[in-house]
């Protein structure tokens, strides 16, 4: 548990709000710009701390990681740092403002002063939810098109919770049926379900998207029965990712409702008929409650998986049904920046944890209750 799950969640979380580039790379600069008021330009010996920082600077990876840090905040680093680092020489005095004349305005070293402030930051869980700080430190929004990670993690909750109730409306008839029956016939019902999960997920998402396409299989079938004229688009939509998913996670739904309904005993249904209750009232009256507890297990266990599938929707969606975890995948990949992916996960593990802590109370207030 330390090993495979404690200790990566603790790492994923220090990334997120861990921010020591800037801090690492300029120490002298941190110590000198702590005492600057930001009403004037830094004094010589505060730009001069720079200046022998990035002389002692001479590893370029940790000097790449800083000119990324700092252009991120503010664009324009990346040639400035460059200039001024093969501007510097190995010693002797230096004028920034001879250097660049983006070594006058003030921002370039407030940006500067807010980087080395602290090894610590809030920055990329507010970015995690299109959030920022102004100048004077308040959070607010960050400007339109600047950022889409609260869109797509909208976007993430509602197709994981349209999986959920597709897989209630399937999951609960099959669990009911495969309850009902004895033998061969339960053992048949339980492997369909089963079957997926032995198979691997790459490969029953590669099988989707051989049948949801134009010429696939459910396509062709409508067209041979006349239904349709012309293909219904199932890929590259909402619609083909939902499809798939439900079908992965469909196990995780029926498997938690079939386990409650076995345990409940067959004659409270006759019962419930006996003293004239039709079919529809007696399962909701009788049969649905009973069954709520596997009903809300398999709807916890379904969403949660649902809100980091990464395979499924990559291959079947399209560029506007791309979930939370493509854009983490991006990060960490190929933006190369964790803190980032730290910070979008930290925000989907607070997520599981809530809906998790919910389940918790709705199950111990149902034991006190009985």
């Amino acid at each position: 548990m330390l090993v495979f799950f404690v200790a990566p969640l603790a790492t994923m979380m220090t990334s997120a709000v861990s921010d020591p580039v800037a801090t690492n790379a300029l120490p002298r600069t941190a110590r000198a710009l702590a005492r600057w008021d930001r009403a004037a330009l830094p004094t010589t010996a505060q730009q001069a701390a720079l200046v022998a920082d990035l002389r002692a600077l001479t590893n370029d990876e940790q000097f790449g990681d800083l000119v990324r840090r700092l252009n991120s905040a503010q664009s324009g680093f990346r040639s400035l740092l460059g200039k001024t680092r093969r501007a510097l020489g190995a010693s002797g005095e230096v004028d920034l403002a001879a250097v660049d004349a983006r070594w006058v305005e003030i921002s370039y070293w407030a940006t500067i002063a807010d980087a080395v402030a602290s090894s610590w930051t809030d920055k990329n869980l507010l970015a995690a939810v299109d959030l920022e700080r102004n100048a004077a430190g308040a959070i607010t929004a960050m400007p339109e098109g600047a950022s889409a990670n609260r869109l797509i993690l909208i976007r993430t909750f509602v197709t994981a919770a349209i999986v959920t109730i597709a897989c209630i409306a399937i999951g609960l008839p099959f669990a009911m049926v495969a309850a009902s029956v004895q033998g061969w016939r339960r053992q048949l019902l339980l492997g369909a379900v089963l079957l997926p999960l032995w198979t691997s997920l790459l490969v029953r998402t590669a099988a989707w998207y051989i049948v949801l396409q134009d010429n696939g299989l459910i396509n062709a079938t409508l067209k041979s029965l006349g239904i349709i004229s012309a293909p219904i688009p199932l890929m590259f939509n909402r619609l083909g990712v939902v499809i798939a998913m439900t079908h992965v996670l469909l196990p995780f739904m029926v498997l938690p409702i079939f386990s409650v309904l076995i345990a409940i005993p067959k004659s409270l249904m006759p019962a419930a008929a006996s003293l004239g209750a039709p079919p529809l009232r007696a399962f909701l009256h009788v049969l649905l409650p009973l069954s709520m507890r596997g009903v809300v297990s398999g709807g916890l266990l379904v969403f949660m998986a649902a809100l980091g599938y990464y395979i499924t929707p990559a291959l079947i969606g399209g560029a506007n049904d791309q979930m939370i975890s493509s854009v983490i995948a991006y990060y960490a990949t190929a933006a190369a920046n964790w803190s980032m992916a730290g910070a979008l996960g930290l925000v989907l593990l607070a997520m599981t944890i809530l809906l998790y802590a919910v389940y918790i109370r709705l199950a111990s207030d149902e034991e006190q209750r009985a």
